[in-house]
């Protein structure tokens, strides 16, 4: 199987796709993820650019409206406009958590027929705000749709459960078994994102998600998967946390994605 590692543009939100792309090559990154609705370049010119670097290319949508109508409406436009920018996959953001199931389970079987029409992985964030939010919540969902696949940000989970995820180790395989894409953040029982992972207090924390990220490597492997994408996705304020008064965040965020990305190299490859 082959690991790419993937950049987010989410530093770098106010730049050109073109600034973006050279930096990233030049960090060592072999895919960037962009939300695609947010590019000013047209899609043609996306392919061409993305292409000239000799990267990947992730297309990131989010699903939103009043109703699980609008979210479904939303989901169409932005995967056309995706498909148009010839992603390697997509990563939605997807439905609401305070919809219900039945809502919820509309909008995912919109995005799955989309994937299969277009003959394209797409994967959903385990993300606060949405119906993934939870272990528990998400494995209802896994049960009923047997072809949902994940883009694993266990550092909300951590959060939302205030836990380890050691005491949900059922819902933990389950979720696993599904997940193609990895957001590589640690956050902690208290929040969503630590502000270095290297930093000396975060070494039992950072080490409990080592481990979660080799078991969906092991079992990728296993299953004969092509590739998958591990982007180490620290962001910048307000998840990064600041100083009070002054604001000023304690790290920079794409400094810590890139010397993040180095520890992944050196971790995760057998």
């Amino acid at each position: 199987m082959k690991i790419y590692y993937g950049k987010s543009k989410w530093e770098m939100w106010g730049s050109t796709l073109q600034a973006f792309l050279a930096r990233a090559k030049s960090d060592g990154f072999d895919a960037v993820e962009v939300f695609v609705p947010a590019l000013a370049e047209p899609p043609g010119d996306v392919v061409r650019m993305v292409s000239d670097h000799g990267m990947k290319f992730i297309a990131q949508i989010v699903t939103d409206g009043a109703d699980a109508d609008g979210h479904i409406e939303s989901l169409k436009w932005r995967f056309d406009l995706a498909m148009r920018c010839e992603p390697l996959f997509v990563n939605s953001h997807t439905g609401r958590d305070h919809f219900s199931f039945a809502d919820n389970m509309r909008i995912f079987e919109a995005a799955l027929r989309l994937a299969e029409e277009a003959g394209v992985l797409v994967t959903h964030e385990t993300h606060r705000g949405r119906p993934l939010f939870a272990a528990h919540e998400t494995r209802r969902y896994l049960d009923a749709l047997p072809g949902l696949c994940l883009n694993a940000d266990f550092s909300h989970w951590f959060c939302v459960h205030e836990s380890d995820l050691s005491d949900q180790p059922d819902n933990i395989a389950a979720a696993i078994a599904r997940v193609r894409y990895i957001h590589a953040r640690v956050g902690f029982e208290e929040g969503p994102q630590v502000a270095d992972p290297l930093a000396p207090e975060w070494a039992v924390t950072v080490a409990k998600f080592m481990d979660l990220w080799r078991r969906i490597l092991e079992a990728r492997r296993a299953d004969g998967t092509e590739f998958l994408v591990v982007t180490p996705e620290f962001g910048p304020q307000p998840y990064m946390p600041c100083e009070l008064h002054t604001q000023r965040p304690l790290a920079d965020a794409w400094t810590v994605n890139v010397q993040f990305l180095k520890t992944l190299r050196e971790q995760l490859h057998p």
